[in-house]
């Protein structure tokens, strides 16, 4: 059964969900937004709805490049008939599906406490709900005690506000291994990415059949990238969209930068901006942010030994590989589609959740300074993606029933990855 196809709610309930996890720095400024789907029919259709992205008062949730994707974005009040203007002038279909964006998410947001409540022990974190930092910190630590031998928790550094940014390594020891890395949360508001890596520290470290995984390859998992951010957005129906880190700016009453924009190749190219309130604000420079530094800092001193990295986010569905800075492809592209079409097909056989397959610039929108793209180019990591994970009628935090759902499928991706480190079966 794929449960991402489901078709029991109407179209507008269907987006007054993916409404309900919208929220932004400042309350009042944007108490009045509005949520609109738009659909593209041509080129240059497409083009004119994306010159409107990274400016202030739109955020824009889904910008597939294909046609049969309509846009998803946010306007705010003063930007809305302008942009409805532009829209008319270059006939271009559009809906509107919320008229007041944050009263529909203050609501949902109310209903989803009794969701989101602790159940149980942080040293076993059930994944039916989506964990606080604290509690994952307690569970990661906890798990070098319960499983000495092959499980070892550290810290690759700290974030801006002090939070140790943990990393989770399996392996049966022997010497260096070739190695795969996996990272989650770099946008603080794509709940469902870490909990679908810690789904498979869970499975890694206490399912004894998965133990086979790391015999030949070391696995290496950070499953919040941006604890800060993942923090602030469980705070309140105001924080809750909330997409970068949350260092204090300089000279700005903004906060935060995008940290998929800022690792320092090609920064601040295509699909960035340098406007601190932006959503994909790049950084006063490179490497602005102590959690991209210290990500940097983890790749380049294990280089020889990485030889595939995967970056987790929501959602859409996609296995991207670079180049996110241009529609150019890598000279090794066809073994990074080869070695993608087996996990999507391995992950597709667990509950028939389709996955596309390409460039970030190809199949979605250029983003340059992104992770995979350095990890790739000044890493010298062969393999390299970003993994758009599922969002169902939710976007970026489904219902809490579907994390062990979209966990299992995910894991049985990454098992291909490992496999193709040991194996190379492509």
């Amino acid at each position: 059964m794929n449960f991402f196809k489901m078709k029991s709610l109407n179209e507008f309930m269907v987006f007054a969900l993916v409404i309900m996890i919208y929220a932004v720095e400042n309350h009042a400024e944007h108490q009045n937004m509005k949520a609109l789907k738009v659909f593209c029919d041509t080129d240059k259709q497409m083009k004119t709805v994306a010159s409107f992205e990274g400016q202030l008062g739109f955020d824009f949730l889904l910008m597939p490049r294909s046609k049969l994707r309509p846009v998803e974005v946010l306007v705010s009040m003063n930007n809305e008939q302008s942009f409805i203007n532009t829209l008319q002038k270059h006939g271009i279909r559009y809906e509107i599906h919320a008229d007041d964006v944050h009263e529909m998410i203050r609501k949902e947001m109310n209903a989803q406490q009794v969701i989101t409540m602790r159940f149980g022990d942080e040293k076993e974190l059930p994944l039916t709900y989506y964990p606080r930092y604290n509690e994952v910190k307690e569970y990661l630590e906890s798990l070098g005690q319960l499983y000495e031998g092959y499980v070892t928790t550290s810290s690759i550094g700290k974030s801006y506000e002090g939070r140790e940014l943990l990393i989770v390594k399996f392996s049966t020891g022997g010497g260096r291994k070739p190695a795969l890395l996996i990272d989650a949360g770099i946008h603080a508001r794509e709940w469902i990415a870490p909990t679908t890596a810690l789904f498979a520290i869970k499975q890694l470290a206490e399912n004894p059949s998965s133990r086979y995984i790391f015999q030949n390859v070391d696995l290496y998992i950070i499953p919040m990238i941006n604890p800060d951010g993942y923090e602030y957005t469980h705070h309140n129906e105001t924080t809750r969209l909330w997409r970068k880190t949350r260092s204090k700016l300089p000279g700005s009453d903004c906060f935060g930068v995008d940290a998929n924009r800022n690792f320092d190749f090609n920064w601040l190219g295509a699909g960035t901006s340098s406007v601190p309130c932006s959503n994909t604000y790049a950084g006063p420079y490179a490497f602005s942010e102590p959690e991209t530094r210290a990500l940097r800092d983890f790749v380049l001193a294990h280089k020889n030994d990485i030889k595939a990295y995967l970056s987790l986010h929501s959602f859409g569905q996609y296995m991207l590989h670079p180049w996110g800075y241009t529609s150019d492809l890598p000279v090794n592209e066809p073994t990074l589609k080869c070695v993608a079409e087996k996990a999507a097909k391995a992950l597709q056989e667990v509950n028939g959740t389709p996955y596309q397959i390409g460039s970030s610039t190809n199949l979605l929108y250029a983003a340059a300074g992104g992770s995979d793209d350095y990890v790739m180019a000044v890493g010298k990591v062969p393999l390299s993606y970003t993994i758009e994970l599922p969002g169902g009628y939710f976007q970026f935090a489904p219902p809490p029933k579907y994390i062990n759902f979209i966990g299992e499928e995910t894991f049985e991706a990454i098992k291909v990855f490992a496999n193709y480190i040991d194996k190379q079966i492509c």
